[in-house]
């Protein structure tokens, strides 16, 4: 009897690990589709330029932003646009402007207009942007916050 107890109990406990070790990627059976972002605009409302002219030259990059850290005021001279994969980045544009973007979600960056992003959170962000860009082209220009005009293209 003592045995058959420690049996059904060793037992229990590996059924218990192997379901809670399971996750819900495990469990799809089908490619599926997720659209996460699908806009004619950036975060902040305004319209999206139209394509550049000439040969394009799609760029992704991936940064990382330790806890604490922001990127330097700046705009974008080229469409972009990105997925947190961890963590909140907080973009401010230089008029006050907020908006927090969390990991799994997209979104379209500003296209002229002075911003930076920060890692306001508990743990390190990490974002990949694609940017539409030509050869050549810058992909963005250092700023400084008073410059809060939107900037030629």
């Amino acid at each position: 009897m003592k045995y058959s107890v420690i049996g059904l109990l060793a037992a229990s406990i590996l059924f218990v690990s192997a379901c809670a070790t399971g996750t819900k990627e495990e469990q799809i059976t089908e490619v599926q589709t997720i659209e996460l972002l699908r806009t004619t605009q950036s975060w902040d409302g305004a319209e999206l330029p139209d394509y550049p002219e000439g040969k394009p030259e799609l760029v992704v990059l991936r940064y990382i932003f330790p806890v604490g850290q922001k990127l330097a005021w700046h705009h974008h001279t080229v469409m972009n646009y990105g997925i947190v994969q961890q963590g909140e980045l907080t973009i401010i544009a230089a008029d006050g402007t907020e908006k927090t973007v969390k990991a799994g979600e997209a979104v379209a960056e500003m296209v002229g207009t002075v911003h930076h992003g920060e890692n306001r959170g508990s743990e390190p962000v990490i974002l990949d942007m694609f940017y539409v860009s030509r050869p050549g082209e810058p992909l963005s220009v250092p700023e400084s916050p008073d410059n809060s005009f939107l900037c030629a293209a």
